[in-house]
């Protein structure tokens, strides 16, 4: 089977011109079939407004239902996170007996290391030092954690004096902690966290892994934005998922990303989109049939080497990953989730326009994950042993999932009126007219009840209040919900839809990377 295409980043990347063609095709639908939608609206409301009512009608039944669906599996996986961390999970790793593990030819739990990357650009020292400071709280054994501390040559000074004094602090308390540099200006790159980790993995084999001899297949990798803090537990339930799962070299494994480090600083809308973003990844550990990797996650070496690494010349490695292993091992790779946080930033930038231009920046990048979709479709056609019933299931849930992120809330809280502005007196004569706006009224309030829990659970997660925040905060932190609608659309599907553009004009996106200030 010929794999070569794996670490195709965009569609210049494909040598063959019918490929390159077939691949930058595929590259313009998902842009293209948001803009068809949002045109045809629009051009439908003028010519064929009664059809376009009862097609509005029938959205907003579909956004109820699949409103409440979310809201039923935020709830069972927020009380699945609350059990697992009232859980030692050490004392579990203890007791289970290695008879059960799912890895072959393992004796014990010990046997197996953790490898933590961590990119460095221009984060500052109580950025990293809180994460380092993180990971020595855990109550994994710290002979078996390796710390690999990849910062960018491009970051200056300031990294390379934040990266020597973190290393100064913490190399001798694990089992090694290797700084590497991350030369700036390589062939093929795109500077971003892809290539930056990928460095520093292929940089640590050659001297570190081989050298000490340490088996691929007992190796858990764990990718981490800089700004991560893991909960004590965090290694102790990822190694104890990772002996009990089935097939366990051929899994990602996902925490919950809490956007909660410095949530109290950050501006209303901020918040909204932070906590909005840890609730949807929430909501994901219930579908991990249908679920990517995101930022921070885990998984074993040998799919890594298997794979080649992370890619170099694209911006969302965090999902490409997935992708590459699901293209490399025919469909056989899946997410487990671990129902267990990390908490990380909320976008937070010295001033209030200044953090909202950081936020649409992140959520675009974010949204840039888009171009995974010509790349696994173009996977899809040259992997002839992925069964079709896997790549329609995949292709329709991530397609569908991008389309919507872009297309949705305007559909909801912008076109939803137009057949009745733009329908003309004939249409406005009609009883469907004249009960289009408060129907749509309707099923809106019931489905913007689910911000009530939405604000409850936003108020549970909060970390504790710092002293220079008064009690007044929390009430702030459960109205901030009323701005949903407008963030939905200004930080949601606006940066959205900027980035399936991007990418269907061919003028792609580079990495951005989200400043980090608390």
């Amino acid at each position: 089977m010929d794999y070569s295409y794996l670490h195709t980043g965009r569609a210049g990347d494909v040598w063959d011109i019918g490929d390159r063609k077939l691949y930058r095709f595929l590259e313009i639908l998902p842009g293209l079939s948001a803009w068809l939608t949002l045109v045809l609206m629009v051009i439908l409301s003028f010519l064929t407004p009664f059809f376009m009512a009862l097609f509005i009608i029938a959205f907003d039944i579909y956004w109820l239902v699949k409103t409440v669906y979310l809201s039923l599996h935020l709830r069972v996986a927020y009380n699945k996170l609350r059990v697992n961390m009232k859980i030692n999970w050490l004392e579990r790793l203890n007791t289970l007996d290695a008879s059960s593990y799912t890895l072959h030819g393992l004796k014990s739990w010990q046997d197996i290391y953790h490898i933590i990357f961590l990119p460095l650009y221009k984060e500052g020292y109580e950025i990293v030092s809180a994460s380092l400071e993180g990971l020595l709280k855990t109550n994994y054994p710290k002979p078996k954690m390796i710390i690999v501390l990849c910062w960018e040559e491009r970051g200056g000074d300031e990294a390379r004096q934040v990266a020597e004094a973190i290393e100064l602090k913490y190399k001798n308390d694990f089992l090694e902690f290797i700084s590497v540099m991350h030369p700036a200006g390589l062939p093929d790159e795109i500077p971003g966290k892809g290539s930056n980790t990928a460095y520093g993995a292929k940089t640590i084999r050659d001297n570190l892994v081989d050298r000490l001899n340490l088996p691929h297949d007992k190796i858990i990798v764990s990718n981490f934005d800089i700004d991560t803090v893991v909960s004590p537990e965090y290694f102790s339930i990822l190694t104890y998922i990772f002996l009990t799962t089935p097939d366990p070299l051929k899994a990602s494994y996902q925490p919950i990303p809490l956007y909660v480090n410095n949530i109290w600083e950050a501006p209303s809308f901020a918040r909204v989109v932070a906590f909005s973003a840890t609730f949807w990844h929430t909501i994901r550990q219930e579908r991990p049939e249908s679920a990517t990797t995101f930022s921070s996650h885990s998984m074993s070496w040998q799919a890594l080497e298997d794979v080649g690494f992370w890619q170099k010349n694209m911006v969302s490695e965090d999902s490409r990953i997935f992708w590459q292993c699901f293209l490399r091992y025919n469909g056989n790779y899946r997410v487990v989730s671990l129902y267990y946080p990390v908490s990380m930033d909320a976008n937070v930038a010295s001033g209030t326009l200044e953090t909202f231009k950081n936020v649409y920046k992140q959520q675009k990048r974010w949204a840039y994950g888009v171009e995974n979709v010509p790349y696994f479709l173009f996977g899809f056609i040259k992997n002839k042993l992925i069964p079709f019933k896997k790549k329609l299931y995949y292709g329709f849930i991530v397609a569908e999932g991008n389309h919507s992120w872009a297309t949705n809330a305007v559909i909801l809280f912008l076109l939803g009126w137009l057949p009745v502005v733009v329908g003309g007196p004939e249409f406005n004569q009609t009883v469907l007219s004249f009960n289009l706006p408060y129907f749509t009224r309707t099923i809106m309030t019931l489905a913007m009840l689910g911000i009530i829990s939405s604000a409850v659970l936003s108020i549970v997660l909060l970390p504790p209040r710092p002293p220079q925040f008064g009690r007044f905060k929390y009430f702030l932190m459960a109205i901030q919900w009323i701005l949903f609608p407008v963030t939905t659309i200004l930080l949601g599907a606006i940066p959205a839809l900027d980035a399936q553009t991007r990418l269907m004009i061919g003028r792609y996106v580079g990495f951005w990377y989200t400043p980090k200030k608390r």
